[in-house]
Formats: structure tokens, sequence, C-alpha cells
């Protein structure tokens, strides 16, 4: 562990002089090069790490190993304390809203699984023996469900005082002490994944398909709660924001979950609103989280306000990195992408990570418009070692540069 954990010291990755982390990541947004490549580990639920990994990656790094905390139960990534933080030089934090004050989360054992019901009443469980997340069942819409039963369904309270509790007071630490730069999380996930949650995969994708009214009716009770959501916090974090992040994935690993024209019919819309919303409400970057062979829906998010582009997952069909920037460099900034995660990240040598890391930076990072981060989460499977080989190779691109 020593001759890996000493030229992590030697990252510092908070740069003495030159440029601070938010000074950076705002070049970047702005298209422009900064001092060196932003790096993002953690400032997002979508680019984090899993307590599993996380906690490997404390003991490599030389740092104390405790219980990690879960900033996120359902995806059970680890809160990013600020001692690795410093170690690696991430540039961004992130901040998220907390449950309304109605909500108690109460877990439970159910045979094999723990279980619990999260704030929109959806069942989630995860396996008692080595289980990783917590997956969604028992959608509480499935079924021939009524549009009064939608609209008199509880949805959250998105404007609970609860809700944004402490954020704004989070945010200005990081932005102004910190000087990082500030990711703001929304209240859920995207919309066409609120409908398969609520009325499970087999209804939702009949509904696309069949019943587009009732498809629509349920996205748009989602949306309205989006925007009271944002209606409430963006005012608080006025000046202390530097992306707002949505979310929606629309790919598969070769093609689009469901097909283009049903997008650009039923769902494109409601993005189109919620992306407008955001732009007349904050000067911050609109930051889109969307996984999968997503090439062709890209000109239709460029057109209803995207600004950032977020996992970049490159091994699916059509996501090659030096096409993507060369096509839509000039409009869209591409926040991850960093490394291949699904062939290289968790089961490659060091020496692939590194090559692989190259490779795209290599495509992404010239003319600035580029944040590295892996594609999506660290998964539990990342060796440590791999970790910090991702973290030394994009400083090796600098300094070779």
């Amino acid at each position: 562990m020593r001759d890996v954990a000493a030229p992590a010291a030697d990252l510092v990755a908070r740069s003495r002089g030159g440029m601070t982390s938010r000074e950076r990541v705002r070049a970047a947004l702005a298209h422009r090069e900064p001092d060196r490549i932003p790096f993002d580990l953690g400032g997002s639920r979508v680019t984090g790490i899993h307590v599993r990994a996380y906690a490997r990656l404390r003991a490599l790094l030389g740092l104390p190993v405790g219980e990690p905390r879960v900033g996120d139960i359902t995806q059970q990534l680890a809160d990013v304390e600020a001692d690795v933080l410093d170690a690696l030089g991430c540039d961004v934090r992130g901040v998220a809203p907390r449950a309304a004050s109605r909500y108690r989360r109460e877990l439970s054992e159910d045979g094999e699984y723990r279980t619990f019901v999260d704030e929109w009443g959806v069942g989630r469980r995860i396996p008692l023996d080595g289980g990783l997340y917590y997956d969604a069942y028992a959608p509480p819409l499935a079924g021939d469900v009524e549009d009064a039963a939608i609209d008199a369904y509880p949805w959250p309270d998105a404007a609970d005082p609860a809700r944004s509790a402490g954020m704004a007071e989070e945010a200005r630490r990081y932005a102004l002490e910190e000087q990082r730069a500030v990711h703001v999380g929304s209240i859920c996930g995207g919309l066409t994944e609120g409908l398969f949650k609520l009325r499970g995969f087999e209804d939702g994708y009949m509904d696309l398909a069949a019943e587009p009214a009732r498809a629509r009716r349920l996205m748009e009770r989602i949306l309205e709660v989006k925007l009271a959501y944002w209606a409430s916090i963006l005012p608080q974090l006025a000046g202390v924001v530097d992306v707002v992040g949505e979310a929606d994935d629309l790919g598969g690993q070769d093609r689009t979950l469901f097909s283009p024209a049903t997008y650009r019919t039923l769902v494109k819309p409601l993005h189109r609103e919620l992306f407008a919303f955001l732009h007349a409400h904050t000067d911050a970057k609109v930051f889109f989280h969307t996984c999968g062979a997503v090439r062709e829906l890209i000109p239709d998010l460029i057109e209803i306000g995207v600004d950032v582009l977020n996992p970049v997952q490159v091994s699916a069909a059509g996501m090659e990195t030096a096409a993507l920037k060369r096509e839509f460099g000039r409009d869209l900034v591409f926040w991850g992408g960093g490394v291949d995660t699904q062939r290289v990240l968790g089961s490659g040598t060091p020496d692939e990570v590194r090559t692989e890391v190259r490779r795209r930076v290599g495509d992404l990072a010239p003319g600035g418009g580029f944040v590295f981060a892996a594609v999506h989460n660290i998964q539990p499977n990342v060796p440590p070692e791999n970790v910090l080989a991702m973290r030394l190779a994009v400083r090796e691109v600098e300094h070779a540069g």
C-alpha cells in the first residue's frame, strides 16, 4: 500500500495557486480550458462511489476506515468525506434535498430481504445475504388505475421546509469557504423513471405504447412535484449553485429504451417545460443524466436546454467520445465518460485503466467543456487501485500537456 499511497499524497489535489476548484469547473462549463481538468467523485448521486468500494479506497489512501456514512440508501452510495475529497482533488460538492417532515423511513425484514417504502410509496428491498442495492418493487399504482386515482395519489410535499433544511448553508460553505463547485440534486429521478417505478415496468411500457394519455397524466404529476421543489429551493441557493441536476434514463446498451418518436411526443414537451423553468430561475447550468445509447436524442436535449450531459456511457452504441466531442462539443459539456466502467474500471488492470483514461481525456478535454468523472457511480467490484490509477492518469495527462 505504501507504494500506491505515496503518489496519492502527491496529488495535492487542491492546487496551490492557479484557479480555485469552483473557478476551474465554471471555466469548463463555459467551454474554456481551465488550469487543469476538473475532477468529480461524490459530487452528485450519479458520480458517487458504493460504500464497499469507498471503504477499500480509504484504506488504500491510508485514511481512517470506519463505518461509511450512506449518502444515498437506495444506491448504497457513500457520503464522500473531506479528507478523501482533498486527497484526490475533487472539485465538486453536492447538496441534495431531505425528506419531508411527514415521512419516516421504516426498515423491516421480509424473508430474505430488508425492505422499506420510500417517500413516493414505492417498495424497496435489498437481499440480506450479499445485497448491494435497494431495488424497486411493489409499484403502488400498478394495474388498471383510473385518472382519479392518479390525481388523488399522496404525492410528496415538495415545498415542505424540512425538504430544504440546511441545504443553503451547506451550499454556501462548499462554494464560499471550500471554493468548490456546487451541484444541487433533484427531488427524485426522471419522469419516465417515475412512471416505471409507480406503475411497474410492464404497465409503464404498456402505457407509453397503448395508453399515452395515462402515461402523460402521471408524468405531469411528477413534473408538478419537481417544479414545486425547484421553485422552493432555487431562491435559497442564488449565487452558490453552479449546476442543477436532473435525470431520466432514456437509453439501453444498444438503443433507446423506447422509440425516439415516443420520446418526442410524450416526454420531450415535459422535459422542455422543466428545463425552461430551471433556466428562468437560475444562472446555473442544467446537468442532465441519462444512461445508455442516447446519441439519437442528443440534438433534442440540446434544443430543449440541456447544458451538461452525464454519464456519457462510452460502451453504449453510438457513444464514441471523439465523435460526440466533434459533433456536440460546442453545445454540450461532457461530465463523465472518463473511463469505461463496464469493461475496464471494474475488471481491468491499473495499466489498462490508465490507457483508457488517457484516451477519453484526449477525446473530451480539448477546448474545455469537460468535467472528469467515471461513467456513473463507482461500483462495489472496482478495486481501489483502479480508482487511484484513474485519478493519477488524469494528472499524468495534465502534466504531459
